[in-house]
């Protein structure tokens, strides 16, 4: 049977959609698709990503070939059963192996601390997604920067809702593909100002998109490489490349330097102490060289989080300037 043959119309949401294509594969390795994929989802209200009540996972994702929208669900037997709609159909699917982690080599992974083998233990279907699309990382990164994660989070979700297309096959879950690069490019000023991102993050945005085809490239290469070309575009440093390698390349040393809360998690988590900085972080992390991004996974999933001294940075909104 042919693994991407037209199946069906069926219902999302209600309503009939285009017959999609399907593919059925068995991953030979323990995998959970919701820990493994679930890190590419900007939020609850990301308009790119759905779990729907059946369990099934749903990612709207511009591809080479053009928009496309992706369905995974998991059978009792093991299977994975992908769906997909759109002119990057065929390519979501082909991806499908990649996204569920098949690159990846957590054979390669030991854990050197009590906490991280615990958490490596528990969570034996853990793999690192590989999306191949950088752009589609590199905008919800950029807007990630020196802000809460609400304020990115809303940001990414008015621009898909205002700027993006409805989703191929999604329409009744009100799903959009995010923006071409031209359309990145091309968005106004007052555009940005409406969804909150400052001048600073949407000139980082717009420059990465006039040259997003040499961008993509990175996802081809290496770490070293591709953090390097990444890093050629005025406003993307270390923590920016570090996020967007996590995803398109599933890189498992790609370790988030720069961030606000990770270096006291991991010192928190592995000592016991607080006020670790990057250069403890990776101290802490260098028994994990190769692995450093995934040993990072696997201490937050052990939930050994330092108790919250002050409140919640409040929720910033430049519209109101």
């Amino acid at each position: 049977m042919d693994p991407t043959a037209a199946a069906p119309p069926v219902r999302t949401g209600g309503a009939r959609a285009a017959a999609p294509r399907v593919r059925r594969w068995t991953p030979p390795w323990p995998l959970d698709v919701a820990r493994t994929v679930g890190v590419l989802r900007r939020g609850p209200g990301d308009p790119a990503f759905r779990t729907t009540p059946d369990g099934a996972i749903w990612r709207a994702s511009r591809t080479p070939a053009g928009p496309g929208t992706l369905r995974l669900a998991r059978s009792g037997s093991g299977e994975i059963e992908a769906r997909a709609w759109g002119p990057g159909a065929e390519w979501l699917l082909d991806g499908v192996p990649a996204l569920c982690g098949a690159g990846d080599e957590p054979e390669r992974f030991t854990p050197r601390h009590r906490l991280v083998h615990e958490a490596h233990r528990r969570n034996p279907g853990l793999r690192l997604a590989r999306t191949g699309l950088v752009l589609e990382s590199l905008v919800p990164s950029v807007l990630e920067q020196k802000v809460t994660s609400d304020e990115a989070y809303r940001a990414w979700r008015l621009l898909l809702l205002r700027h993006g297309e409805p989703a191929p096959g999604a329409e009744q879950l009100r799903m959009r593909v995010m923006p071409d690069a031209r359309g990145w490019a091309l968005l106004p000023s007052w555009e940005w100002h409406t969804a909150g991102v400052d001048g600073k993050r949407s000139a980082t945005v717009v420059r990465a998109a006039r040259v997003a085809r040499r961008l993509e490239e990175a996802a081809a290469m290496d770490l070293p490489a591709a953090s390097a070309r990444l890093r050629l575009i005025p406003g993307i440093g270390p923590w920016t490349a570090a996020e967007v390698l996590q995803r398109s390349n599933g890189a498992a040393d790609a370790v988030t330097v720069g961030d606000l809360h990770l270096p006291g998690t991991v010192g928190y988590a592995l000592t016991g102490a607080r006020g670790t900085d990057d250069a403890g972080m990776l101290e802490l992390l260098a028994p994990y060289a190769g692995q450093r991004h995934r040993a990072c996974r696997l201490i937050l999933l052990s939930g050994r989080v330092p108790p919250r001294r002050a409140p919640r940075f409040p929720v910033g909104d430049i519209r109101r300037l």
